[in-house]
């Protein structure tokens, strides 16, 4: 079991993102917000980080970004989840470092799959 953080201000999203890892045998908890990410990941370290890359995305992948840079994410890997209309997002979650940026309807798909592989 791992525990997995959830950046998403979309509860839709969070939450089948939690299901999801709840049925895969993992601990997820849900961050709306950078603030309360950055509080989550202090308190209680995460092996997996999932990024909403919707809707506000581009300030929420930039700041994943620069914390894989200052080393704040050293040893978590990192999801990017993208709606496959909006290419922006995808680019800006590559080019921030992601391990994995894949749409939204692969994710629904293959989830638990993708998230066994991310974390090996």
């Amino acid at each position: 079991m791992a525990r997995v953080a959830v950046y998403s201000p979309d509860l839709m999203f969070g939450s089948a993102m939690l299901e999801l890892l709840k049925e895969g045998g993992h601990e997820g908890v849900l961050c709306k917000d950078g603030e309360t990410l950055a509080r989550c990941l202090g308190e209680h370290p995460a092996r997996l980080l999932i990024a909403d890359a919707t809707a506000d995305a581009l300030a929420r992948l930039e700041l994943v970004g620069r914390a894989r840079a200052a080393g704040s994410l050293d040893g978590m890997a990192t999801v990017a989840v993208y709606s496959h209309v909006d290419g922006d997002a995808r680019t800006v979650a590559e080019e921030a470092g992601f391990d994995l940026v894949v749409p939204r309807s692969r994710m629904t798909r293959e989830g638990a799959e993708l998230i066994g592989r991310v974390l090996g």
